[in-house]
């Protein structure tokens, strides 16, 4: 009886719907985490209204102000420029306001960073989820493809790749490409060791023994109960693909200029730190803001969903 009870599949969706309200409920209960998801939100929130806050304050990313810079290049007045006018600074030697960059980069950053987590979730799952399933021959060529890509240099390739490629190509979309790619073996191997946890519960072996095939266990039985997973790990990977992207903008192999990315500003900023450490800190505070929000999240969606912990 308490057998059947636990090896029960979670796909009814009335099941799914009070396990979701109680993960939130538990959620909520962390000051922490309701924290960083209002900073997310907020975040989200001025990445897509980034084109109306610049009409708002007038002030555009791509523009050059020169009248805002000395001799040298540098921002005219303390603290990098900061006023009335410019919340942020100007950029040296462009005069650029740096507040519209910082606004800019949030789409930049999250973009790219949602995007390419989405992409090596996707591979990362279907390849992790048939392969502990199949088995076989597919899961022994697939785990090696995966131990192959984890021993690779990936930043030397990264570098290298959008180093090389035309310039024809859409910056942002290679970035994409190549930071999804090397996420995607991490994802799969997590999965591949739930799923195989899975395949030997009483509901997957009775589903395959009453004819069930493979697609439909798949569908039915294991991806429901992986959902869980899933979802913490891309809550997790999302502030390293951010942080994959600024490090290939702060490279100058990333995003092309003069398109506003938070890693490119800290990678220009640190020229400057000795003249004034200013131009470094709304845009580090803006990276480090959302890694940290991000991170926060997938802990405590990681305890929520942890059903040991659904009693405390």
């Amino acid at each position: 009886m308490t057998a059947n009870v636990v090896d029960r599949p979670v796909s009814a969706s009335a099941g799914r719907t009070t396990g979701f309200r109680a993960v939130v409920r538990r959620v909520r209960r962390d000051r922490w985490a309701v924290a960083a998801a209002i900073v997310i939100a907020v975040f989200v929130v001025v990445a897509i209204a980034a084109p109306l806050i610049a009409a708002v304050t007038g002030r555009d990313p791509y523009r050059y102000d020169v009248d805002a810079l000395n001799d040298f290049g540098a921002p005219r007045g303390a603290a990098g420029g900061v006023s009335g006018e410019h919340w942020f600074g100007v950029e040296p030697l462009t005069g650029r306001d740096l507040f519209a960059i910082v606004t800019y980069g949030a789409r930049t950053s999250l973009g790219i960073g949602l995007a390419a987590t989405a992409m090596s979730i996707v591979i990362g799952v279907l390849v992790g989820v048939t392969t502990g399933f199949l088995g076989g021959w597919y899961d022994r060529v697939l785990s090696r493809v995966v131990d192959v890509i984890f021993g690779f240099p990936s930043l030397v390739f990264m570098i290298a790749l959008t180093a090389v490629v035309p310039t024809s190509f859409p910056k942002p979309l290679l970035v994409v490409l190549v930071i999804g790619f090397f996420g995607w073996p991490s994802v799969a191997r997590v999965v591949r060791g739930q799923t195989l946890s899975l395949v030997s519960r009483n509901y997957v072996v009775a589903s395959t023994a009453m004819g069930a095939g493979r697609w439909h266990v798949i569908r039915k039985q294991l991806l429901p109960n992986l959902a869980a997973t899933i979802t913490v790990y891309a809550t997790i990977s999302i502030p390293s693909m951010i942080g994959a992207e600024a490090a290939l903008s702060f490279l100058a192999v990333g995003v092309n200029p003069p398109t506003p990315s938070w890693g490119r500003s800290i990678g220009d900023a640190i020229g400057w730190v000795q003249t004034d450490p200013m131009y470094l800190v709304f845009p580090g505070a803006a990276l480090f803001l959302i890694t940290l929000a991000f991170n926060v999240l997938g802990d405590a969606l990681r305890d929520a969903l942890d059903p040991r912990g659904a009693d405390r």
